[in-house]
């Protein structure tokens, strides 16, 4: 098979998107445009990729790593310009070339594997990746003669009226003979309305020497979308999010009401969970058989075990556990660990803690820099009081404890095994196990005396 290469342009400011952050690092579905393209080119095995890039190079750099080798255009004089920066690496080589903008994050490596394939099959110099367009408006148009072949391209901006009429657009995606790319390159020309460099000019210049110039169609105009704004960014993002729900139902996942539920590349999630509308679930998160999420829910970074139960709540960086029931309305923040069965109530939020399995934390609580062992009973408005204003401190509270409403815990402490704490107590030293903690002012009854103050108020 002959060698294949890629190339892709992300060296664009984009003024359009009107933001300090470089175009092709703008968010899809919680990852960067220009890692998108980056992904879906490595999953047809290319023997070398070549970024364009321009300011902002350094961030690039951090995303795309070691997948693909970077090239700074200092100038940026148009598309033909920014692949001419890759000639050192590429020109002498023997091979097909694909060229992919880096702002066009929809496209799979399915279409890139057929284009390369049509490409080869067809022995062409050059194949356009081209779509039918209901609203072809700033596309370049593909302009074919009496046999349908492809005679070239034409940028909106130098049109004709006839030739704006024309709805097949050019993608911004090639694939060429890479020999005959470098050195039809050294032939464009920018004398046009831009003063440009046009890498479809590329295109003309080929068909003019009589080389085989080829277009392959493809059927889903959505999925070559190229950002170039705020309003393009977001329906890249509803494409994407239809995309992946999709792959989560046919998977055996019952989305509610899958336009309101968003759901990350990197989700994993196994059949029969179910899903309510407004549940945002991102990161490197797994869910397992039979849970259920939302409505209104957040997950990011999480292990949520079997037959787990989340509603209108927040999860981050944390592991919970099998048939454990969370919210409404709690707060699981990074590194708490929750055992199986567990309860976490309403209100209650649990911070880099770990709570055994069958505890319950119903309401009204905070739980921070915790270990609560199995079987332990935290009453409302109880707060393990962690922080000096300085450091974090541990609480331990050991198996089969129970702990009683508006308790304070102040941390460093531990209760022991199988003790209680009294309702309303402030704990400051450890409690043995097996034992009754009581820390509270003793309770005075002063009889008669609320009718005493009623009637100094006649008075």
């Amino acid at each position: 098979m002959a060698k294949r290469y890629a190339v892709i342009l992300a060296a664009g400011q984009g003024t359009r998107m009107k933001s300090k952050l470089y175009k092709v690092l703008h968010p899809v579905a919680g990852r960067p445009m220009v890692q998108h393209v980056t992904s879906q080119l490595n999953a047809v095995n290319p023997d070398e990729m070549v970024t364009i890039v321009g300011h902002g190079a350094d961030k690039v750099a951090e995303y795309i790593g070691d997948e693909s080798r970077l090239v700074l255009q200092e100038e940026q004089l148009g598309t033909g310009h920014a692949v001419m920066q890759a000639k050192e690496l590429l020109e002498d080589k023997e091979g097909t070339t694909i060229v992919v903008c880096g702002d066009t994050p929809l496209i799979t490596s399915e279409t890139y594997q057929t284009l390369f394939e049509h490409h080869e099959q067809e022995s062409a110099k050059a194949t356009i990746l081209t779509a039918k367009a209901p609203n072809p408006a700033g596309y370049g148009r593909v302009i074919r003669n009496e046999q349908n072949q492809v005679e070239r391209i034409i940028e909106q901006k130098d049109a004709t009226d006839t030739e704006r009429a024309i709805n097949e657009i050019n993608t911004g995606t090639y694939c060429f003979d890479n020999k005959a790319l470098f050195e039809a390159l050294q032939h464009v020309s920018n004398d046009n309305a831009q003063g440009e460099y046009y890498l479809p000019d590329v295109i003309e210049i080929l068909q003019n020497r009589g080389e085989k110039v080829s277009a392959f169609q493809t059927p889903d105009f959505e999925e070559t979308l190229g950002v170039n704004d705020r309003s393009a960014l977001a329906r890249a993002e509803k494409v994407m999010k239809r995309r992946i729900n999709e792959k989560h139902m046919q998977n055996g996942v019952t989305l509610i009401d899958p336009d309101n539920t968003y759901i990350g590349l990197d989700v994993i999630i196994e059949p029969d969970v179910l899903i309510y509308p407004g549940s945002i679930i991102t990161g490197e998160t797994t869910i397992k058989s039979d849970a259920e999420i939302g409505p209104h829910t957040e997950i990011d970074n999480c292990f949520v075990g079997q037959s787990t139960v989340i509603r209108h709540s927040v999860a981050k960086d944390s592991h919970i556990g099998d048939r454990v029931q969370v919210g409404p309305y709690a707060h699981i923040r990074p590194e708490a660990s929750i055992g199986s069965e567990a309860k976490i109530g309403n209100f209650v939020e649990v911070k880099k803690s770990s709570l055994g399995e069958k505890s319950k934390v119903s309401h009204l609580s905070y739980i921070g820099d915790a270990d609560i062992g199995d079987n332990v009973n935290i009453g409302c408005g109880t707060i393990t009081v962690n922080y000096d204003g300085n450091n974090k401190y541990l609480t331990t509270i050991e198996d089969d404890s129970f702990i009683g409403c508006n308790s304070n815990l102040i941390a460093p402490v531990t209760v022991g095994e199988g003790s209680y704490v009294a309702a309303g107590s402030t704990i400051t030293d450890d409690v043995p196990g097996d034992s009754l903690s009581i820390a509270r002012a003793r309770q005075t009854n002063k009889e008669g005396y609320a009718s005493r103050i009623k009637n100094q108020k006649k008075d």
